[in-house]
């Protein structure tokens, strides 16, 4: 059982990691670290994480659910059935394989996704502009980002950030449609990861607690922010964690 300040130093985790996936993504890059500080094994804070954040994931997405929509010729609910089948795939490879090559590639998958976001976020576009990605490469894309997420999931967030408003989704519509994603494959891993027997329940809840007040205030804020703001959020927040991915 973790101390008191392990579980209030991991509540806090939650909260900052709720809002922060609610607006941009990239709050595994919070709760993991903040798991292995207390002591859980790599796998087990990976496993951990995905469980713990998804009632959190679960809220911001159903808050914002009426601005997601589909893209660039795909259709929502076929975006949302893509990323159910690769988080399955993705959790049952990391039953399989160890979570270090996938763990190696985050910093340079965060810096790719940043990159291309902040070309697809700030570039000029027309008020009606054409989607610059065919609906195949959409689905490819979106599935190996689900399988991705299924399997490790740092930094998911950004890459689906970039993917749909480089296939020409707004900025706010793609923040509510990525968390709706977010919700599918992550509900695929948590399913299995729940009767893995490597879950530390007293940390998932310290976790879930923050992490759903998190995910409301974060709900709250895509309503309220101006879209630039959003957009130079994401970008900040992704350059940040490059850097310490790479110095880690």
């Amino acid at each position: 059982m973790p101390e008191i300040h392990t579980i209030l130093l991991l509540a806090a985790a939650g909260l900052f990691a709720g809002t922060q996936n609610a607006l941009a993504g990239g709050g595994s890059f919070i709760t993991f670290p903040a798991l292995l500080l207390a002591g859980l094994n790599p796998v087990a804070a990976n496993m951990t994480s995905t469980v713990a954040m998804f009632p959190s994931q679960t809220t911001s997405a159903v808050a914002g659910r009426k601005l997601a929509k589909g893209v660039s010729g795909l259709k929502f609910r076929h975006l949302f059935a893509i990323s159910i089948v690769g988080g399955i795939l993705g959790a049952v490879l990391l039953w399989v394989t160890p979570p270090t090559f996938f763990a190696r590639l985050v910093p340079w998958l965060v810096l790719f996704a940043t990159s291309m976001f902040a070309w697809g976020a700030f570039r000029r576009q027309p008020l009606h502009a054409a989607s610059s990605m065919p609906t195949w490469m959409l689905a490819v894309v979106q599935f190996c980002i689900s399988i991705y997420g299924g399997y490790f999931g740092g930094g998911i967030g950004f890459l689906m950030l970039a993917a749909l408003t480089i296939a020409g989704q707004q900025i706010r519509a793609a923040t509510a449609t990525k968390n709706m994603l977010a919700m599918a494959m992550n509900a695929s891993a948590t399913l299995i990861f729940a009767f893995s027997g490597m879950i530390s329940w007293p940390a998932a809840m310290a976790l879930c607690a923050g992490g759903i007040a998190g995910g409301l205030l974060g709900s709250w804020l895509i309503y309220r922010l101006p879209p630039k703001l959003m957009r130079i959020f994401v970008v900040l927040v992704g350059a940040v964690l490059t850097v310490y991915m790479f110095l880690r």
